[in-house]
């Protein structure tokens, strides 16, 4: 049996409104109850999150939300609901591009929990938890922007 190689999979490239180039990137905030799920990330940049990643080149904001969501989290999306977007031009990636695209959704879940290889640990925590956590800059950014912290 030949197995076919996975294609890896080019980042979404845009111009930032300075010029550079910039990534496109979604988000989701997914809450229990109280308490809000992050994700303690083990790749740059370092910190806890929400789930989040690219948009890949070719894939629209909502495929790429329930892929990223899948991968990180094992979840599957029931309904999302786009609650902000903006560029935010000091957010930098392990690319090495530092503008990127936010495109953050509240969503509702369903399905059972697993890590991957990219989490340290994946939890729920209370806003008041989240205040004494060290996060993840632009997650620090976007929690406060919606105020969730």
């Amino acid at each position: 049996m030949v197995r076919k190689k996975k294609k890896i999979s080019e980042k979404k490239l845009g111009k930032s409104s300075n010029g550079k180039d910039m990534h496109y990137s979604v988000g989701a905030i997914i809450k229990k109850g109280d308490k809000y799920l992050l994700i303690d990330r083990a790749i740059p940049p370092y910190g806890l999150a929400c789930p989040a990643g690219h948009v890949d080149e070719g894939e629209e904001k909502e495929e790429a939300l329930i892929r990223e969501i899948k991968e990180e989290t094992g979840l599957k999306i029931e309904s999302l609901k786009l609650v902000a977007e903006e560029e935010l031009d000091w957010n930098w990636c392990s690319k090495g591009i530092t503008v990127h695209y936010w495109y953050v959704f509240d969503c509702r879940v369903n399905g059972v929990i697993r890590k991957n290889g990219e989490s340290k640990s994946i939890n729920w925590y209370s806003k008041e938890e989240i205040m004494e956590l060290k996060l993840e800059p632009s997650w620090e950014y976007w929690l406060k922007k919606l105020k969730v912290i």
